[in-house]
């Protein structure tokens, strides 16, 4: 089983995750932010990555530290559960449509972090969440697991379809990433190591 749970707390968060990547998109999400929890609840569905995650932050500030350091600590389980990598496909990619909105995310599992993220939002929030944050989300997820990530939104428009869609070809592009592929021996590089 490639699971990993992560407890990490500062000033400004108490974050628990727990992640299996071989898991049926079985998830237990309380973020403090209502579309924040439905976003991290559909990247869980659709990539079928059992996720549990609890956070108390300082949402009497705002909710950059709670989304950012949930980053961080998703990107710590990422890395944390595939170990040594050996066996994974490595890329993975998905365009996935939402209603007007197409959206492409690439994936390379390679341990070196990079984010192209292509996109400025024109709504600065939906409900509880500032859009701003989806970008400082997919940075800290980046580094933090050491994947180069590139999000691109080839058509937008509602700010809710275009987040939604992020969300989910990511969980689609992670899961083809960090599937197992019988051809592959050792781990999928010529340098013998990711």
């Amino acid at each position: 089983m490639r699971t990993s749970e992560i407890y990490r707390k500062t000033k400004e968060t108490d974050i628990r995750l727990s992640l299996n990547i071989d898991g049926k998109g079985n998830n237990e999400i309380d973020t403090g932010i209502g579309f924040f929890d439905h976003m991290l609840e559909g990247f869980s569905k659709h990539g079928f990555f059992d996720l549990n995650v609890k956070i108390d932050g300082d949402l009497n500030v705002d909710g950059h530290h709670s989304v950012e350091d949930c980053g961080i600590v998703l990107g710590e389980a990422i890395k944390k559960a595939l170990g040594d990598k050996a066996g994974i496909r490595r890329y993975g990619h998905f365009t996935l449509p939402m209603d007007e909105v197409l959206v492409l995310c690439a994936v390379d599992l390679c341990g070196r972090p990079y984010l192209n993220f292509d996109y400025e939002f024109k709504a600065p929030m939906v409900g509880d969440f500032d859009t701003e944050l989806v970008h400082e989300f997919f940075y800290a997820v980046s580094y933090s697991a050491g994947m180069n990530l590139h999000i691109k939104v080839l058509d937008g428009g509602n700010a809710h379809h275009v987040i939604e869609a992020i969300f989910k070809a990511f969980a689609k592009a992670l899961d083809m990433a960090t599937g197992l592929d019988v051809r592959t021996t050792g781990v999928l590089s010529t340098k013998g190591t990711l």
